[in-house]
């Protein structure tokens, strides 16, 4: 059985080698007394020894083998092996099982005491290797799913409804919260769709089958289990959870609530749906605690954002964003207000629902129940003197008209429209019954926005485009492709196999030009589509996915869907110049 390297001054070894200096050591040293950290963390932090320097060093000392993890394809049910819980204390992961024995990875091997404890839980021979502590941490989140768990949980509810003659809704509200079945199977799926980094979370009956799936980048991810008869439970826990009426089975509900899951606090909106087989729910889940972004973060291209930052600072006018639901619309509207937010200005905000809690700002909900419409905060908002008006959505030409007057009267507003992109919200506005002269007074810019996923950078690899690509290509841009050289993900655990990890935004903007400005006054729809298209700067959504997959960030695939998408719904909306 390998034994661990015993500890060794790895600080007065990288000073013999010359990789850092006396007084280097000396710094780190006294840095890592005050703060806790560890030495190598602390000497490539301060950027004293690169990474990639150290860990050969730090390999080639203890003589183990470095085992880069995005490259590695281990295997679930090995890594497992190791409880989650020791894994993350000791910064460990079993990364083969030989006929040797086991290799395990560790962010340091010299650790015998973490060596001793994991020896005694595998009870197997070990080899040890050394591996990067953040390409761990990585690693972890993605093998250590719930998916087990959630799944017995769901076996032990199920087995508990079968043994007594339970009324649901008393085991939704039992008293012993923090044992109840169905509380804890609602906290692993919680926990889980935290790990994976999951935007929303669906629960739906099916005919024999309860399905859970969660959308992870843009994408439905699946768990199917047999123990239908659960969902009554996990519903009605979830509606005393939201403050709803849980004997109302026949009716969509709306409600949302708050949750702490692991540091995190997360605002939860809640959708109930009665369907054939039951309600269905889905839930929209907000990490509060990572706080608004600000505009650097939200991935506009140097152009774009320096000419919405021009719109926004404006000390009057209406801006707005457009796409369809989940593209990310709010969050760019929430980085522009965190970014206008000051003592100097007076920030009212009509919202359905307030999504961010901002300091500063008074938030309005608005409830329909009650008359509290966008309309009617409008009204009122006027008169509470603000210089800055945010409506989370023009919905209705009495909403649109009221601020569009706003932006005419001195106050800056910024709404969002459903629509496809920038130049389709001439047809929107013209739907809604707004005169054009005061959309051309009022209006500053149009920002459209898509997300597309980014390409996971553990398992990318070349793609070259075949003749059907580049054809169809060149025609959603309009132009000749310089080269056929790409990206694209081959998939792996870091990704789920999809070969994509996170999202991106594209954007495109339309400034307000006198040009424009005389198409709207003059009602020609498609007048205004013609010169929108050839305006200064304008630059087309499919252009911007394109520069990203250009620049590695994204694929062709994704590209591609998102020109099928709009080319799709143009087509529907007549959007297309009219034959002449």
């Amino acid at each position: 059985m390998a034994q661990p390297k015993q500890r060794i001054r790895i600080g007065d070894l990288l000073v013999d080698h010359k990789l850092i200096s006396e007084g280097q050591l000396s710094a780190a040293l006294a840095d890592q007394k005050s703060s806790g950290r560890k030495l190598g963390q602390v000497l490539i932090e301060n950027n004293y020894i690169s990474e990639e320097k150290f860990l050969d060093f730090l390999s080639r000392q203890l003589d183990v083998p470095y085992i880069d993890l995005k490259q590695y394809q281990y295997q679930k049910d090995v890594v497992r092996l190791l409880p989650e819980t020791l894994a993350r204390r000791y910064r460990a992961i079993v990364l083969a099982d030989r006929k040797t024995g086991l290799l395990v990875g560790m962010a340091d091997p010299s650790d015998i005491f973490a060596y001793d404890d994991i020896h005694k839980i595998l009870k197997r021979p070990m080899s040890l290797a050394l591996i990067r502590e953040k390409d761990l941490l990585t690693a972890m989140d993605t093998v250590y799913r719930r998916e087990d768990e959630i799944t017995s949980l769901v076996e032990e509810l199920d087995e508990e409804l079968s043994e007594t003659d339970i009324d649901l809704d008393q085991l939704a509200q039992s008293d012993d919260v923090e044992n109840a079945p169905v509380v804890r199977l609602l906290q692993t799926i919680f926990e889980d769709a935290l790990q994976v980094k999951a935007s929303d979370i669906h629960i739906e009956p099916d005919e024999k089958v309860l399905r859970i799936r969660m959308r992870i980048d843009g994408v439905l991810n699946e768990q199917v289990m047999n123990e239908k008869r659960i969902v009554a439970a996990l519903v009605s826990r979830l509606k005393l959870m939201s403050g709803l009426n849980i004997s109302e089975k026949r009716l969509p509900q709306d409600g949302r609530f708050h949750i702490k899951i692991k540091q995190h606090s997360i605002d939860v909106r809640l959708s109930t749906m009665p369907t054939q087989h039951g309600e269905s729910v889905v839930m929209r889940l907000l990490d509060q605690s990572e706080g608004t972004l600000n505009l650097d973060d939200i991935g506009m291209n140097d152009d774009v954002l320096k000419r919405f930052r021009k719109a926004i600072h404006r000390p009057h006018g209406l801006v707005l964003l457009t796409g369809p639901t989940g593209s990310g619309k709010t969050t760019t509207l929430y980085a522009a207000l965190s970014e206008l937010n000051n003592s100097e200005k007076k920030i009212i905000t009509a919202e359905d629902p307030v999504e961010y809690r901002l300091e500063r700002i008074s938030q309005v909900q608005v409830n329909t129940k009650i008359g509290l419409t966008f309309s009617n905060v409008l009204r009122t908002a006027l008169r509470q003197d603000p210089d800055i008006i945010l409506i989370g959505e023009m919905r209705d030409a009495e909403t649109a008209d009221i601020a569009v007057r706003s932006a005419m009267t001195g106050h800056m507003v910024l709404s969002t429209l459903h629509t496809n992109d920038a130049i389709s919200s001439v047809y929107r506005l013209q739907d809604m019954g707004i005169e054009g002269y005061l959309i051309a007074t009022s209006l500053q810019a149009i920002v459209a926005q898509r997300l597309v996923r980014k390409v996971c950078e553990n398992c990318k690899i070349d793609h070259v485009l075949d003749e059907h690509e580049m054809s169809w290509l060149q025609g959603a841009v309009g132009t000749t492709l310089e080269n056929n050289q790409f990206i694209q993900g081959n998939g792996c655990h870091h990704c789920n196999n999809t070969g994509y990890k996170g999202r991106k935004g594209v954007h495109e903007i339309l400034e307000i030009n006198e040009d424009l400005a005389d198409a709207f006054r003059s009602g020609d729809a498609k007048d205004f589509v013609k010169k929108a298209r050839v305006a200064p700067g304008y630059q087309p959504l499919v252009n911007s996915a394109l520069e990203l997959a250009r620049q590695g960030i994204t694929s062709i695939d994704e590209v591609l869907r998102l020109a099928g998408t709009i080319e799709e719904h143009n087509d529907e909306n007549t959007y297309a110049e009219d034959e002449e």
